[in-house]
């Protein structure tokens, strides 16, 4: 037996995030963790979109993951540590579209332990080794080589640990090509564990410690080790070595120890130095507090490095090293701009930056310029005494910026994530909705949101225009068949037929050869440069010339029905008979000499396009009004003959057959598909064997209560299916699998493919009497978010029965609430105190809130209108309260009349979890969503005293 979960949606929050040239091309990658699944990523550098090229479940929690590449090798691989007690080297196949398991070493039991090696993980910049490490003792090293065929190899693993010592942080040292080095911050704990007096503990040294992997004797050996400072959290890999080509070397090696408020450049045998973390300068900052870097990257340019390394607070700082071949001169470190926490930072060689968020969104900046030029304040190691170490014990002068909006990078992407939901409920409010929908309350702090998760794709609206009448159907025809480009929009009324250009405006044409004064079934570009118009009463074939041939059907008929395609064409006469025609190659539309008679009337058609290089496609479907559809040869042996035949349950109304791939039928070939859409709006999806044209594997799916049109389309590239009921669906291939899902959009009467300069790849539709021109810009999400910013971190939302409205609580740690904020800044302004308005007013959305002392609260109460989407009331707790708890109460001494009771705490903190005061708020519901209240107090050391607070 085997057991699978499967999720509306993948993870959406990224734990860690690597960059490589993975593919083996030029461009550069992107492969993220989302805890049990892998995603490669690919930032198109002419949009600036990223787009997902593969995503693979691992089944298990992804620990750790680098980038490495084998020294003189074109690509890079991927290491992979997770729970299961393996290391996992993989490499990306880009005809298969998969990742490529090479290596496989198993190390220790499974489970997140934490004396087995995964939670760190460091490779050798020249590719020669990689150190696995865990959180306590336990580090392993591998050497990577290659064999006689070239191919990757890994030896067994090499010991480095040490017992007693916890882990902070592991990189690999850049040491060109002397033997492969690592650098570790750890802390021995024996004499901690060994003493009840907590004196040892307190005086515990951290350590940065070397350890070389001796590459001739095939061991490692701890090399070096000093202590550093005893809050560092974080080691930053400095580029050296000496380069190939000269005798200069490409940067000074060693590390950057990020600490509390300060970064230290490290090396053996080398001086130190120090720099300060610059803060922002706000008076409602909490001095006491200290700043640590979260993230860093570091990026070599020719001749250059740089390094960009992230506080808590988001921003951003830039920090260079002055040096002279090993010989450190200077460390420099300002501030260069603000972006949302991240978990990764990953600079790419066309000028990206994406920024890979642990909560929230995820984002992709362009880099505008990279801060020389600025006035930004530099802090130099040179500026204070022994380059920053006169008393490491000491910390620095605090150094102060201004932080502004963004000016050295511009965002150009972002991807929506829902982590983390700290609420959710599955409600039906939106009108004329036939699914209900998901509100979920996520984010943290200032970011946080409201979304509204509704399941579909997402559809852009390019263009929106009200026609002079309802037309029945819309087509987007070529000229040419090597055209670009759409060049006509054909429109089929009841009684005429309207042809539109397309070019810089959309005009109606008249001398295109089409019959305008009878409606259209079918418009084909055919050939090399002539189109075919098919109506009730003929066939029109007209020539680059503007020449026409024209075929009619015989008197008292007309045709029914119509499908072509690029060589073929088939119609269906009001006698139930089968006209078959072939473009021969000199470009005449020849009619076969024999008609099939169906003994039923014919309903609907389908013949696929010509696969590349054959002269026509073999088979032909024809639905029919006694329930059937039948399987017709257009092979010329057999033409016209029936092959297979396949009973419905009521009468089709559409018919389309596809040529698709999907990876659950077959890997590496199209299947072709019989799409039938019957007239109770159920859908069949049958397989049609290439070979005998056999129907097998039928499946059905209920799509609404309207009588099914399949239209062909290409949806990025590929070939797929718009089904429209009474919802519009979307058959399509994403990352080799087939998925079949709605669109949220307006209802659809009739639609076709679209192609012009501005919208390479849209489609094209009718709604009553609007033409609407649109597109679908990703297909791998499913769920579409509509979002309704939030001033804290969501805790909880309740619904009222009856209004329709949801009542949230929010509430955040270590900020001051809005009341508290502008009690504090004017009183600083009345006592004479110089308050820059500028760094007051920064959107909090942007910046955040400043920081505050340790139970300090900023709460509020939110009334949401969801059928709007925005919100209605907002209430900010004062004194220092927040909310925890909420519910709606009917009140049996007021006849049942129902009110909000919300719980708050005054004066909060978390650990020892402790509050001066509990009070239970109650709001009255009015008219206009104004919350009148009265609160409960329940005092700890009182109990309940029984007092009502207006």
């Amino acid at each position: 037996m085997h057991l699978y979960n499967l999720t509306l949606q993948p993870p959406t929050a990224i734990t860690q995030a690597i960059v490589g040239n993975f593919s083996g091309a030029r461009q550069q990658e992107i492969i993220v963790s989302r805890g049990t699944r892998l995603e490669l990523l690919r930032p198109d550098v002419q949009t600036g979109k990223v787009s997902t090229v593969i995503a693979s479940d691992v089944f298990g929690s992804i620990r750790s993951l680098a980038a490495f590449r084998l020294t003189g090798g074109t690509k890079d691989y991927a290491i992979v540590g997770s729970d299961s007690g393996r290391i996992v080297i993989l490499d990306y196949d880009p005809k298969t579209s998969s990742f490529v398991k090479i290596h496989q070493e198993t190390y220790g039991k499974s489970g997140a332990r934490r004396i087995v090696p995964g939670q760190y993980l460091a490779a050798d910049p020249k590719g020669r080794a990689v150190m696995i490490s865990a959180v306590e003792k336990a580090k392993l090293v591998y050497i990577l080589n290659r064999d006689a065929a070239a191919n990757l190899t890994i030896s067994s693993p090499l010991e480095a640990h040490k017992n007693n010592a916890i882990i902070h942080h592991i990189i690999g040292l850049d040491v060109g090509f002397e033997n492969p080095t690592f650098a570790a911050l750890e802390v021995d704990y024996t004499e901690s564990d060994q003493d009840p007096t907590g004196e040892a503990f307190n005086n515990a040294e951290k350590l940065l410690t070397y350890y070389e992997l001796d590459l001739g004797l095939n061991h490692v050996v701890r090399k070096w080790s000093e202590p550093t400072d005893p809050r560092a959290n974080l080691l930053v890999q400095v580029p050296g070595g000496q380069l190939a080509s000269s005798d200069r070397y490409d940067g000074p090696s060693g590390v950057l120890v990020c600490c509390e408020d300060h970064i230290i450049y490290r090396h053996m045998d080398a001086p130190q130095h120090r720099v300060p973390i610059p803060r922002r300068r706000h008076p409602l900052e909490d001095p006491e507090r200290g700043l640590i870097i979260t993230a860093a990257v570091m990026h070599k340019m020719k001749g250059a490095f740089f390094f960009l390394l992230q506080s808590e607070e988001g921003d951003l700082y830039k920090v260079t090293i002055e040096h002279d071949e090993q010989d450190v001169k200077a460390v420099k470190i300002k501030y260069f701009d603000t972006v949302p926490v991240a978990i990764s930072l990953c600079i790419l060689k066309s000028g990206f930056l994406f920024v890979a968020s642990e909560f929230g969104n995820h984002y992709l900046y362009q880099f505008q310029k990279l801060g020389d030029d600025d006035n930004e304040p530099e802090f130099s190691s040179i500026d204070y005494p022994n380059y920053g170490m006169a008393d490491p014990t000491l910390p620095l002068p605090r150094a102060y910026f201004r932080p502004r909006a963004l000016d050295n990078l511009t965002l150009v992407d972002e991807l929506e994530s829902l982590d983390p939901i700290l609420d959710s409920k599955v409600l039906n409010v939106l009108p004329n909705s036939d699914s209900p929908q998901i509100f979920s309350a996520c984010g943290r702090g200032a970011r946080s949101t409201l979304r509204t998760l509704r399941h579909g794709l997402e559809v852009e609206e390019v263009v929106s225009s009200d026609l002079p009448g309802i037309p029945n159907a819309v087509w987007t025809t070529k000229l040419k068949e090597e055209d670009e480009h759409d060049s006509y929009i054909i429109l089929s009324f009841v009684n005429g037929t309207l042809v539109l250009s397309i070019g810089e405006t959309i005009e109606e044409v008249q001398d295109t050869g089409f019959l305008s004064s009878a409606p259209t079934l079918a418009v084909q570009q055919i050939g090399a440069d002539a189109l075919l118009q098919v109506h009730p009463h003929g066939i029109r074939h007209v020539l680059s010339d503007r020449r026409v041939n024209e075929w009619r059907v015989p008197q008292g008929k007309t045709i029914v029905s119509a499908t072509t395609n690029k060589r073929q064409v088939v119609v269906a006469l009001s006698s139930a008979e089968l006209v078959y025609f072939e473009l021969d190659l000199d470009g005449q539309l020849n009619e076969y000499q024999d008609r099939k008679a169906m003994g039923s009337t014919v309903l609907a058609l389908s013949i696929a396009e010509v696969p590349e290089g054959r002269q026509r496609t073999p088979f032909l479907a024809v639905g029919c009004e006694d329930q059937t559809v039948r399987i017709i040869s257009l092979d010329p042996e057999s033409t016209l003959e029936t092959i297979s035949l396949q009973a419905l349950t009521a009468p089709p109304s559409s018919i389309c057959i596809a040529d698709m791939l999907d990876a659950g039928i077959n890997k590496t070939q199209l299947t072709t598909f019989v799409n039938i859409g019957l007239q109770n709006g159920v859908l069949l999806r049958t397989v049609l064997d290439p070979v005998n044209g056999q129907l097998t594997d039928t499946r059905t799916r209920f799509l609404g209560t309207r009588p099914i049109k399949l239209v062909r389309v290409m949806v990025q590239k590929n070939p797929g299916i718009l089904a429209l009921s009474s919802r519009s669906w979307l058959n399509y291939t994403y990352q080799n699998l087939m998925h079949f899902t709605p669109l949220i959009f307006e209802n659809l009467d009739y639609a076709w493919s679209f192609s012009a300069e501005l919208c390479p790849e849209g489609l094209i539709g009718i709604s009553g009497s609007v033409l609407r021109i649109f597109q679908i810009p990703r297909l791998g999400t499913k769920l579409k978010q509509d979002s309704i910013p939030l001033s804290y971190t969501p805790r909880k939302f309740i619904t009222h029965p009856h209004n329709g409205y949801f009542y949230l609580i929010e509430g955040d740690h270590r900020v001051m609430g809005e009341a508290a904020s502008k009690q504090q800044l004017e009183k600083l302004r009345q006592e004479g105190k110089m308050i820059d308005d500028e760094v007051v007013d920064l959107p909090p959305e942007q910046f955040g809130r400043p920081k505050a002392p340790a139970g300090t609260w900023g709460s509020a109460i939110r009334v949401i209108d969801p059928v709007e989407g925005k919100t209605v009331n907002v209430l900010h707790l004062d004194n220092n309260e927040a909310a925890f708890s909420i519910a709606v109460v009917p009140f049996a001494a007021r006849n049942n009349e129902l009110h909000l009771v919300v719980g708050t705490a005054q004066d909060t903190f978390l650990a020892p979890r402790s509050c001066t005061s509990g009070f239970l708020r109650t709001y009255s519901f009015t008219d206009d969503c104004t919350l009148p209240c009265w609160r409960y107090r329940h005092g700890h050391s009182q109990g309940l005293n029984g007092r009502w607070w207006t």
